[in-house]
């Protein structure tokens, strides 16, 4: 076997174990254990917080004549390149869908703390419960907004504030941790994927009473 022929062979080994060492990885096998138990421990916390924030937006939904089906939980504690709106499913007791969720670049809010406000002209996210209301055009994501109405003195003025939950198509269907959503696709809405923007367009289509969004820390 002439030296081209073995540089060749061991060219193309060199070349196979490559892609197969990126699909183990796309896989997730040849993963650290480690991580691995950190990440399951990581969604373990985050389903038992979901399940408790869930348990008082039942309680909430029914004393305010809201559906009692599904809740909107958009935790803004959570890394923004990780997914922070949640659909709850009150019947499963689970997450229905999730996306990333931009909040807004107001005042001194960063990418990766944002600074809360109920001010009109503020563009900041605003904490608080919120029940959704008219279905209507948005100029981005899939052209679909829904009004919001907030219940606490914390986002009294989302509405005239123009503070509503939509779509926007630059940001993405996946996790993109370590890094952050930038800041610029929110002026206080919580903009969301358009994919689950789709989804949760037909749930709201769909049901009977408004749906509660509650956005905290």
């Amino acid at each position: 076997m002439n030296t081209i022929s073995q540089t060749l062979i061991i060219l193309i080994l060199s070349l196979t174990f490559i892609t197969c060492n990126a699909n183990n990885k796309e896989n997730g096998k040849g993963q650290d254990p480690k991580d691995s138990k950190e990440e399951v421990a990581e969604r373990q916390t985050l389903l038992s917080r979901l399940k408790a924030k869930a348990d008082t937006a039942k309680l909430f939904c029914k004393q305010k004549g809201l559906s009692t089906d599904y809740c909107f939980l958009v935790d803004f504690s959570i890394h923004s390149g990780k997914k922070r709106f949640f659909v709850w499913d009150f019947a499963k007791d689970s997450i229905k869908y999730e996306s990333l969720c931009c909040h807004g670049y107001g005042k001194k809010s960063t990418t990766s703390k944002p600074v809360f406000s109920n001010v009109e002209g503020s563009y900041c996210s605003s904490l608080g419960k919120y029940k959704t209301g008219a279905r209507s055009y948005s100029q981005y994501g899939i052209n679909v907004h829904y009004k919001l109405h907030g219940f606490d003195k914390t986002n009294s003025n989302a509405f005239k504030r123009w503070v509503v939950l939509h779509s926007h198509t630059p940001v993405p269907d996946y996790e993109i941790y370590p890094n952050h959503l930038p800041l610029g696709w929110s002026q206080g809405c919580p903009v969301i994927n358009n994919e689950i923007m789709r989804k949760v367009d037909t749930l709201l289509k769909n049901s009977k009473k408004p749906i509660l969004l509650w956005v905290y820390i």
